[in-house]
This record gives structure tokens, C-alpha cells and sequence, in this order.
């Protein structure tokens, strides 16, 4: 029997797939919940877009694992130098268990695509990012 997709289906998975993005631990970040919300007030459909949508269609997808699909959403924001989204992303990325290591190496993987001014804006932010955790900062050292 084939499976019937409804609108409120598809929300559902999204809500449930953006809720495992977002960190209990560090409630202080911005994340997707909190992203959602912020815009809720200028349209009414907008949430449910973003849910429904971007979570619900995209992010539940299993063709790849949460931290590579975090890993090319970093290298992409990275990429188009759309900083906001990509603070929220790195956050991401630690949810998801992506070591510092990691991330840096892929956002280094991107220099000779993207070039050293937004891969050293993305290590900035990266930085914010652990600071904002309370993580150690590599320049402390």
C-alpha cells in the first residue's frame, strides 16, 4: 500500500527532524526552533515552509547521515558568504557531533573554491560559535 504524504505529515517530520538538530544542552544558541519563530510574526505560512519543507522533505532524507548533510550546508553558506545561516549551521554541526576538527578541515577543503576571505569569516564564526558554547578557543592557545 502506498503511503499518503499529507501536509500535516509532512510538517510533523520536519518538526520532529529540526527538533534533533537543536541542543538542549546550550538553550542560550540561536537555532532552528528559535530561527522559525523569529519570522513567524511577519507571515503565517512562513513556519510552516520552513518546516515543512526544508525539514520535512529535505532534511528527512537518509540518502546521507545528519553530519554530512551539516557538513555540505556549512561548505554551501560558506560558499555564498550567507553568514547569519551559517553561525546557526556550525551550531548545528556540534549538535550533530562534528568535532571542531572537522568542521575546520572542510571549510579549509574550501579554499581554493571560495577563497580565504569567507572561509576566514566562517572560522570567525566558528570561534563566536564556541565561545557562545563555552568550548575553548583555539586562539586562546
Amino acid at each position: 500500500m502506498t503511503e499518503i504524504n499529507t501536509p500535516t505529515d509532512r510538517y510533523q517530520r520536519g518538526l520532529d527532524r529540526m527538533m534533533e538538530l537543536v541542543s538542549t544542552e546550550h538553550a542560550g544558541t540561536f537555532d532552528h526552533a528559535k530561527l522559525v519563530e523569529s519570522y513567524r510574526d511577519l507571515d503565517e505560512h512562513l513556519a510552516d515552509y520552513i518546516v515543512s519543507f526544508a525539514f520535512g522533505d529535505i532534511y528527512s532524507r537518509d540518502s546521507v547521515t545528519q553530519q554530512e548533510q551539516t557538513l555540505v550546508t556549512i561548505s554551501m553558506l560558506t560558499a555564498l558568504g550567507i553568514e547569519p545561516q551559517l553561525k546557526l549551521h556550525i551550531n548545528v554541526g556540534f549538535n550533530v557531533g562534528l568535532s571542531q576538527e572537522q568542521i575546520v578541515g572542510a571549510l579549509i577543503h574550501g579554499i581554493p573554491y571560495v577563497g580565504f576571505p569567507r572561509v576566514l569569516n566562517a572560522l570567525t564564526l566558528l570561534r563566536q560559535v564556541m565561545t557562545e558554547r563555552g568550548a575553548t578557543d583555539p586562539a586562546a592557545n
